[in-house]
């Protein structure tokens, strides 16, 4: 397959913390240094989607994502980069109503159409039609021919690069902690890990319906879900959350996500002070990047008159 020419810092592992007395150590791989926009498993899942794109002569990418999405960011990145056009279907069509003001306070989208993408917004009850084969071919009516890039851009070739994420050093570790929104992430973590590793995945949102979606993917079974710590949902978070992340900032230098890698990180240390790793584990957390989005997660909690997020 013909792959896009993705010219960017790769991760690397960093020691964060050694616990004592139980002698445990958490690494955090660092994929957030990939790049800005297209990083962590975003660069991942569009590699070879990418490849796949421009193989096959197809001019337009277009994909699914909500107001604040760090794929739809990262698929109008891509897809500048390597010219070629994107449509973002937006959840909410309340928010095409006034185009100026959407964009004048979501840096997010503001961001996709600075980069080219054409926002196309629906409402919530059509978004979950996103998957069926009437609506896709009335969106090729409506848009002309495209490549289709899933919500959060899970298929079988972003598993392929996320099997990637894990290197031959990753052996050491006993754990790897990964947060979860589609599952697709965690899939190829888990399809290139040992079998005397341990995955634990950290999903976003409540439910336990992402088991079926991981399982679509690998047939590995040295996993489970750390259930938790979803801080009530989906980009729910609270006080507590924002001040361990502007900590966790402040002692290690590391931008956390409050929808993910916070609440995963969080999780983490939560369970290593309560004693549920065995002594001399050595974890090894996946940063997902995800940065972008802290723009907009202030804008709200500004609104709800929460503590900021430091960046």
């Amino acid at each position: 397959m013909q792959e896009a020419d993705f010219n960017f810092t790769f991760s690397t592992n960093q020691l964060v913390a050694h616990f004592k007395p139980s002698n445990i150590s958490l690494h955090i791989k660092r994929e957030d240094l990939i790049d800005t926009f297209v990083s962590g498993n975003k660069f991942r899942k569009l590699k070879y989607n990418i490849s796949e794109a421009l193989k096959s002569n197809s001019p337009t990418l277009l994909t699914f994502g909500g107001a604040y999405s760090n794929h739809i960011a990262a698929t109008a990145a891509a897809g500048k980069k390597y010219d070629l056009k994107t449509i973002g279907i937006i959840r909410g069509e309340e928010l095409g109503k006034d185009i100026k003001k959407t964009l004048d306070t979501n840096e997010t989208l503001k961001y996709a159409v600075a980069h080219g993408m054409q926002l196309h917004f629906i409402s919530r009850e059509t978004y979950r039609r996103k998957e069926e084969p009437d609506f896709i071919e009335n969106l090729k009516a409506e848009f002309g021919d495209f490549y289709l890039l899933p919500e959060g851009g899970t298929n079988s070739l972003a598993i392929k690069g996320c099997e990637e994420i894990l290197k031959e050093e990753d052996k050491e570790f006993d754990y790897i902690c990964c947060s979860i929104g589609t599952g697709g992430t965690i899939a190829g973590i888990i399809n290139a890990s040992k079998p005397n590793q341990k995955i634990l995945g950290f999903p976003a949102l409540k439910g336990d319906w992402i088991s079926s979606e991981i399982k679509k993917y690998t047939t590995q079974n040295n996993w489970s879900l750390v259930t938790d710590y979803h801080f009530g949902g989906y980009a729910k978070v609270d006080s507590k959350l924002i001040h361990f992340i502007n900590l966790f900032n402040k002692k290690y230098e590391i931008t956390l996500d409050p929808v993910y890698t916070g609440k995963m990180l969080y999780g983490i240390i939560n369970m290593i002070e309560n004693s549920k790793f065995p002594q001399n584990s050595r974890i090894l957390a996946i940063h997902t990047g995800g940065l972008q989005g802290i723009a907009g997660m202030n804008e709200l909690l500004i609104k709800k008159n929460l503590p900021l997020l430091d960046v």
